[in-house]
């Protein structure tokens, strides 16, 4: 699995730079036909995060499922009630029912999860979570398509609008399933990124003077707005990778 942060070209260059001081990584040489991704490369570990610089539209965040058989994954992701919006070499394209965008990627033998990184203030973050924003409308339908899909057994959350499905030993990522009771009829689902830290103040300060700006604090986790304004998560789970 990758999660991407999906940049207009006027703002690619300052929610990447941002986004590598986050993550303490380096930037990959990129790749693509226009040069249009690059990966985060930690120190530690695989790459499991991308940037990608978006020829036209508005920003976000998407989803990469590695495969061994592209072609076979998302005739399956079709079958489940995905839509193919294009193919490319070695990837395809596709739209989740509610209208999430995602692709299948070619496996290239990724193993090895990031590690946390510990920061001067003491405290440790990784950002490991990708959550699916959905409209209370589908998500009884996104819902399943997503525990189909991947595989993964849903869990209950203490808070009702949340849902996650269960973390195979290996994997890098966290999938979180949020229900939005005040999204409009017509929204689409969307995703965010979300961190983990073993001090939520301090990692919240962190990234205010990295030109992030905080937006609400809940109990668990704080929102913040990046500097391009895509919005993320900074949350109390403890930073551990799994092996």
């Amino acid at each position: 699995m990758s999660a991407f942060w999906d940049f207009p070209a006027d703002a690619f260059e300052a929610g990447t730079t941002f986004w590598l001081e986050v993550t303490d990584a380096n930037l990959s040489e990129p790749r693509g036909v226009n040069n249009e991704f690059a990966a985060l490369t930690p120190r530690e570990g695989h790459s499991c995060l991308w940037v990608q610089r978006l020829q036209s539209g508005e920003g976000g965040n998407h989803l990469d499922l590695h495969a061994d058989d592209v072609a076979a994954e998302a005739a399956r992701a079709e079958s489940l009630g995905a839509g193919v919006v294009r193919k490319g070499e070695g990837l395809i394209a596709l739209r989740s029912p509610g209208g999430f965008p995602f692709c299948i990627v070619a496996y290239d033998g990724e193993t090895a999860i990031p590690a946390p990184v510990t920061w001067p203030g003491g405290q440790r973050s990784i950002a490991d979570q990708i959550c699916i924003d959905i409209p209370a409308q589908v998500y009884g339908s996104e819902r399943d398509f997503w525990v189909a899909f991947s595989g993964r057994r849903p869990r209950p959350s203490d808070s009702p609008e949340f849902e996650r499905l269960e973390r195979p030993p290996g994997m890098p990522l966290e999938i979180l399933l949020q229900r939005r009771d005040e999204a409009e009829f017509d929204d689409p689902v969307s995703a965010h990124i979300d961190l983990a830290t073993s001090d939520l103040e301090a990692e919240t300060l962190r990234h205010s003077e990295l030109g992030a700006v905080p937006i609400e604090r809940f109990e668990h986790w704080q929102v913040l707005h990046d500097p391009t304004g895509l919005e993320y998560c900074i949350t109390d789970r403890a930073p551990r990778p799994v092996a």
